[in-house]
């Protein structure tokens, strides 16, 4: 093969990948504005946060879908917007998606969702008191086949309910609930840039660097993550190591 074929094989490659990239978050908006509305018709009692990105202090960015406050606790809630069967378990790294007989892997929803969890509660430590539900949302034409999880892993049509059932005891008054809303929004890092053009480049950077993750991809050199153990337990590392230190919880 020549160095021209390849170089445009290359550069193929890489436009298919961007495609691929820019086709799911489209269908992830989808997805997220469907749940939207299902969560603006469940009363005054539940207010809710869309669309939030926190930085810890290790540089991780956590970008949340989905949040309502209320008296009862905090729902953090992850949607999906996938076609075909989908098996996972709550315990694994991975999930199956089968379409037509092809198999694809994702991230686990359940273990993304509770790192979205673990950032909240680690902005929200003067609120030791708050009860956080992890609910996971499939939209579009997904079938759900063999799920194992602790965790509730519905379609969007039973979201309202599964809300309502889990809103059991109070937990927050509604003061702390007004003053939870400031600190998350506050800490939301888009809004922290004032230029229109930027907050875009932010946003579309971190969204493609948050699908690159979660399907199990380096963000920063584009080669495979694999799960290693480590001295603290595992963790994804890059296959390009030692050329490329990148590493992301497990």
């Amino acid at each position: 093969m020549s160095i021209i074929s390849i170089i445009l094989v290359t550069i193929l490659t890489a436009l298919l990948f961007l495609l691929k990239l820019n086709l799911v978050k489209i269908k992830g908006r989808i997805g997220e504005a469907r749940v939207k509305k299902i969560i603006q018709r469940l009363g005054s009692e539940y207010i809710s946060i869309h669309d939030i990105m926190l930085k810890n202090n290790k540089g991780f960015t956590s970008q949340i879908d989905h949040i309502i406050l209320s008296r009862y606790g905090i729902f953090v809630i992850e949607t999906k917007n996938y076609k075909g069967w989908v098996f996972g378990n709550e315990k694994s790294e991975n999930w199956t998606q089968v379409v037509y007989k092809e198999k694809h892997l994702f991230r686990n929803p359940v273990k993304q969702n509770w790192s979205h969890i673990y950032a909240l509660k680690d902005l929200l430590s003067e609120f030791p008191n708050i009860h956080y539900f992890s609910i996971i949302v499939f939209t579009g034409s997904a079938v759900l086949k063999d799920i194992e999880s602790s965790v509730p892993v519905i379609y969007e049509t039973h979201l309202k309910q599964t809300i309502k059932k889990l809103s059991a005891s109070e937990c927050i008054t509604d003061e702390q609930i007004v003053n939870i809303k400031k600190l998350i929004e506050s800490s939301n890092i888009i809004e922290k840039h004032r230029n229109r053009t930027h907050i875009q480049n932010v946003r579309q950077n971190a969204i493609e660097r948050q699908l690159k993750m979660e399907n199990l991809i380096c963000p920063n050199c584009d080669c495979k993550l694999k799960l290693r153990n480590g001295r603290n337990g595992k963790f994804y590392g890059c296959s390009n190591y030692p050329y490329c230190k990148f590493t992301m919880p497990y």
